[in-house]
């Protein structure tokens, strides 16, 4: 990936309770359309991510649009233009769904665009008055992204969207975020590969909190071997095969 990135990411380290998580992750995330973020069990995928967003201690360099953002706290961070949905989706279970939009409005961001949230969710209209931890967790995916495309943002963050969802429930969120791609970058963390194929063309894999491999999807998806070394995949085509992993 050459043309400036609107993500950068130069020698992110994170140290936890002593612990050192990220040891220098590099990656990019193109301009347009979804990088994907890979990488086994405990690589540091969402430690990544939360360190992109202040979320964590953190040092390093992390360039948003060419703007050095590392030194920033996280609501100065989604200010510049950057949505979260979190692996947990982060739903408040005792708020409605129309309450759980209106927290995500941004103060100065532009009107929030409901049109568009409830073009691609029409669920979120017809359920605005239901509890939110009464939904199903398609549902509740369905909030969390929702609430990423109501601003005007400039990236868009989705730690494993399509995690515990049944497979008809994948296809629409995965629909959804391609379409969202259309007009706003993506940065996904994602644990099924035929997901990551269908959407990303450029990927990052992490191994041990450090990066493994930064380039085209199709290339490490196509390659057997390659996938099986770095995602440890079993046999047969990379898009195919299950890609399961806890919480990194």
């Amino acid at each position: 990936m050459s043309a400036r990135a609107l993500l950068a990411v130069r020698d992110l380290r994170v140290l936890i309770g002593g612990r050192h998580i990220l040891h220098g992750v590099g990656l990019e995330v193109a301009a347009h359309g979804v990088t994907a973020l890979l990488g086994r069990n405990g690589a540091g995928k969402t430690t990544t991510v939360r360190g992109v967003l202040g979320l964590v201690p953190r040092s390093g360099s992390v360039l948003l649009d060419g703007e050095e953002t590392v030194a920033l706290p996280t609501h100065a961070v989604v200010r510049r233009g950057v949505g979260y949905a979190p692996e947990d989706r982060g739903i408040f279970a005792g708020l409605t769904v129309a309450e759980n939009l209106r927290l995500a409005e941004r103060r100065g961001a532009g009107d929030p665009d409901y049109p568009l949230v409830h073009e691609l969710f029409p669920e979120l209209k017809q359920r605005a008055r239901q509890l939110a931890g009464t939904l199903s967790g398609g549902q509740q995916q369905m909030v969390a992204i929702g609430r990423t495309l109501l601003n005007a943002n400039r990236l868009i963050i989705a730690d494993e969207p399509t995690k515990g969802l049944a497979p008809k429930v994948v296809t629409e969120v995965a629909q959804v975020l391609e379409r969202a791609a259309e007009a706003v970058p993506v940065l996904l963390v994602e644990q099924n590969l035929a997901v990551v194929r269908r959407l990303a063309e450029h990927c990052v894999v992490l191994a041990d909190g450090r990066t493994a491999y930064r380039g085209p999807a199709d290339e490490l998806l196509g390659d057997a071997e390659a996938a099986r070394r770095l995602l440890g995949v079993g046999h047969g085509p990379a898009t195919e095969a299950p890609f399961v992993e806890a919480d990194s």
